[in-house]
């Protein structure tokens, strides 16, 4: 959470002088869900929980002349329990972007773009009698440098394409090198491809209503060419009022160097991951 806030804070000096300078633009929406399920004598059985999540989405935007700046951060984080497994992460990522470009044509851009992918807590696989640690602050960590061109035909689409991109995939303890697809021992490993990165950022139904979507795909200039890294990440917001809002948020991964593990440790290729939260709670909108 403390790297959460770093972030935050360092964008803060830039949301202020948004107020003051017409070149800047921003957007975003904040917010905590909660549920909880209780049973009293409930004799068709069930179990008491409870679950919450944090998020922050925001973007900060900067165009004046033929410059433009588009930086978005987006970060969540969640909590479940239930008197059997008590508390366990159901959601943790933490994604940075920032891209500049330079316009070369009413709707095209030449760009240069950076983009860091990573969670924040610890995370662990439940499925064997004793919890296993599989995931912390950059265990995976993702950083991607790329050059390309940016269409943007209005202030919410931009498409991006990077024939020149390099990906590197980092953890901070070697002995998660194996798991994340780096050889053993290493903390690093760096690829050069291509890299497609789409965003969409709509609000609709007089501002109530917000609509944000971005799919990034990587494929490296190796004997892996073709396949393809899949990152998309959805988030629908409705506020029904001024604070209260409903909330849809999804991710979708592919990446055919994350393998899969069977219990008894066998490994297997790599699987399409996904997950969703559907959430109702309190929210502010900037």
């Amino acid at each position: 959470m403390k790297k959460t806030l770093f972030f935050l804070a360092a964008l803060l000096p830039l949301s202020l002088s948004a107020q003051e300078e017409s070149a800047w633009s921003h957007s975003g929406l904040a917010g905590i869900n909660f549920s909880q399920t209780s049973f009293t004598n409930w004799s068709e059985g069930g179990e008491n929980s409870i679950a919450t999540n944090v998020y922050f989405n925001g973007s900060l935007n900067y165009k004046e002349g033929k410059n433009a700046w588009d930086n978005d951060l987006s970060a969540n984080y969640g909590l479940n329990y239930t008197d059997a497994t008590k508390w366990r992460k159901n959601i943790d990522n933490l994604n940075l972007s920032s891209k500049f470009g330079r316009q070369i044509s009413d709707k095209l851009y030449y760009a240069a773009l950076l983009d860091f992918k990573t969670q924040m807590g610890y995370g662990y696989d439940y499925s064997s009698d004793e919890r296993e640690l599989i995931s912390k602050f950059l265990v995976p960590g993702y950083l991607n440098i790329s050059v390309g061109l940016d269409y943007k035909p209005n202030d919410h689409l931009s498409v991006y394409y990077s024939p020149v991109s390099g990906k590197m995939t980092m953890v901070s303890d070697t002995l998660f090198s194996t798991r994340y697809g780096l050889d053993a021992g290493k903390k690093t490993r760096f690829e050069l491809g291509s890299s497609f990165k789409g965003t969409v950022n709509y609000s609709l139904l007089n501002d109530k209503l917000t609509v944000k979507s971005t799919l990034d795909l990587f494929t490296a200039y190796d004997d892996s060419f073709g396949m393809i890294d899949v990152n998309w990440d959805v988030l629908v917001g409705l506020n029904v009022t001024s604070l209260l809002t409903v909330t849809f948020q999804s991710t979708l991964k592919y990446d055919d160097d994350i393998k899969t593990f069977a219990d008894d440790g066998t490994v297997h290729g790599a699987k399409v991951q996904f997950k969703e939260i559907l959430g109702v709670g309190l929210s502010y909108k900037f």
